[in-house]
């Protein structure tokens, strides 16, 4: 595996490079496996992610992303055979022995790669979290749906309509909600999990604007099958294939093929996925 480059803790959005002094460590990982019965999805995964950074996983379908981002968000207590081994580190804290695992989904935000609306108005997806937590006062609720609204570029399209269903949104004012619901957590990572899948080409590039701008206040897993996606936003990238972590580097050098194991060049380059 290359080795993994760091971002600097002083970079500007969107600079990364190696440096003395890399950003803080948000998310670490070490010897990570994960199966299901019989059937192993993933096996020695070990790599960092630093505290605001786009990090990129791509590779092709069943090669253990999605079962990536469970074992993070502690998802697998839901799937049934599920077994997760290893070590994942989120603020230095081990999520594998963590009691509070709502305390530990409050700070990771999760959005999926279709829509899930909750069947309420817009208004109350994106409340429903600050009043879990505790939140009453509709003063106080109207300004965190309205900034995590604005944050997810959507505030202009409904702010006339906060009382209608979620679910007559367009597809991808669905998505854009998702990750307004998202953001109302105040998460400190975020994950997507092929995001763009069921969004059109312009919606998706209105939520990769997004995605930059919020790099900026929080730290990004985007797992993506569009490699030229990856490209275009993650400082460094990961290629998962056939359950093994191939090769971790900054983004443009996987494409450039500065660094590359001849399974990324294949991938990147079209050849097979």
């Amino acid at each position: 595996m290359v080795s993994q480059s760091a971002p600097r803790a002083d970079a500007a959005p969107g600079e990364f490079q190696t440096a003395s002094e890399p950003a803080p460590i948000k998310l670490r990982v070490r010897d990570l496996a994960i199966s299901y019965g019989n059937t192993q999805a993933l096996h020695g995964v070990n790599l960092d992610i630093h505290e605001h950074e786009i990090f990129g996983i791509i590779g092709p379908a069943n090669a253990g992303k999605t079962s990536f981002l469970k074992a993070v968000n502690r998802m697998d207590i839901f799937t049934p055979g599920m077994r997760v081994e290893g070590d994942i580190s989120f603020n230095g804290h081990d999520v594998r022995h963590l009691n509070n695992i709502y305390a530990l989904r409050s700070r990771i935000g999760v959005v999926f790669p279709l829509p899930v609306g909750l069947p309420m108005t817009v208004y109350d997806n994106v409340a429903l979290s600050p009043r879990l937590r505790g939140i009453k006062g509709k003063a106080d609720l109207d300004v965190i749906v309205e900034r995590c609204l604005k944050r997810a570029a959507l505030w202009d399209e409904v702010k006339d309509r906060l009382d209608a269903l979620g679910s007559l949104l367009s597809g991808g004012q669905q998505q854009r909600l998702t990750i307004a619901r998202a953001l109302s957590q105040d998460p400190e990572l975020l994950m997507l999990d092929e995001f763009s899948i069921a969004v059109d080409p312009v919606t998706t590039m209105r939520i990769e604007d997004v995605l930059k701008e919020l790099r900026q206040e929080l730290t990004i897993i985007l797992v993506t099958n569009l490699v030229q996606q990856a490209r275009r936003l993650a400082d460094r990238t990961a290629f998962f294939l056939g359950g093994e972590c191939v090769e971790i580097g900054i983004t443009e050098d996987l494409f450039t093929g500065e660094v590359m194991d001849q399974r990324t060049r294949d991938y990147v380059d079209g050849r097979f996925g």
